[in-house]
């Protein structure tokens, strides 16, 4: 089997298209490869498209990054747009992201709304009732706003009641990378319970956080909170934290093209501290519950 280093090293070369993730996540438990590869489809919960507007990415055309994903197994991706983050045209940013999703059966597309432009609530009603999109992705930290603003809470509402999820991303880069006069702290989750708990039929996907006590444990009592893997840290750090929250609540995501989307699979499957059934959770099911 594979070690992590030199799987990391073949997703870097781009040369894993021809191995897939089924055989390079083999289980050492003594079984041979075949025999232990997922036998269950892997979605993607956070992918996006087009260009990162502060410098190129490997995989940042489409036909590349897909290429990727199913050489690894991945079968479908949720997939926001990289424009949304700085774009002020919201409706030609998620025009283009449903055309190019449309190209695509593997890709579901995933609107951008900006809570700070006038127009939020029609971009929001186009992501639904034009575009049929299942859910919407949020940048407050690039867009100007705290999770205690009435408009966000507005939005959970609005997104409830036509039975869409909310992607929040806390972070797209590490802050200590970031261009210097474009500084942009990860997003305060404190305020989010609290939100959360007066719209209870709201359902909110926190993606790039890297969770630690004690919000974790205020998320954790909340409904509707649910979380992707892109930047859990160490490789039993995905174990961890499908064991400190309520069944159903991780959802397998990469941060694809942003990061490697190797290292996301190294981290749910290397340390072999989640079953079959807990896998099987993770990399789908969990996803077709939410977006079902």
């Amino acid at each position: 089997m594979l070690n992590r280093r030199e799987l990391l090293n073949i997703g870097l070369l781009n040369l894993g298209a021809s191995a897939g993730v089924a055989t390079l996540l083999a289980s050492d438990r003594g079984q041979a490869a075949d025999e232990s590869r997922p036998s269950f489809p892997i979605v993607d919960s956070n992918v996006s498209l087009f260009h990162w507007p502060f410098h190129r990415l490997p995989l940042d055309q489409t036909d590349k990054l897909l290429n990727k994903l199913r050489s690894l197994g991945i079968h479908s991706a949720w997939a926001g747009s990289f424009e949304g983050v700085l774009h002020r045209d919201v409706a030609g940013v998620n025009q283009r992201l449903a055309e190019e999703c449309k190209q695509h059966p593997e890709l579901v597309p995933i609107g951008s709304v900006n809570l700070a432009l006038p127009d939020w609530k029609e971009d929001l009603r186009r992501c639904i009732e034009i575009h049929q999109m299942r859910g919407v992705r949020l940048h407050p930290n690039y867009h100007g706003y705290a999770l205690d603003d009435p408009r966000f809470a507005e939005l959970l509402e609005l997104s409830a009641k036509a039975g869409r999820f909310v992607q929040l991303a806390a972070a797209m880069e590490d802050t200590r990378t970031q261009y210097p006069l474009l500084q942009t702290p990860d997003v305060d989750l404190t305020p989010l319970p609290a939100a959360m708990n007066r719209i209870k039929a709201a359902k909110v996907q926190i993606l790039n956080v890297r969770p630690r006590p004690p919000l974790l444990s205020q998320l954790a009592k909340t409904s509707g909170i649910y979380f992707d893997t892109a930047r859990v840290e160490g490789t039993d750090g995905v174990p961890n934290l499908v064991k400190s929250l309520p069944r159903g609540r991780v959802l397998f995501g990469t941060h694809a093209p942003f990061l490697i989307p190797e290292a996301a699979l190294i981290r749910v499957h290397e340390s072999n501290l989640l079953d079959e059934a807990a896998l099987r959770d993770v990399f789908s099911e969990n996803a077709e519950k939410l977006i079902r």
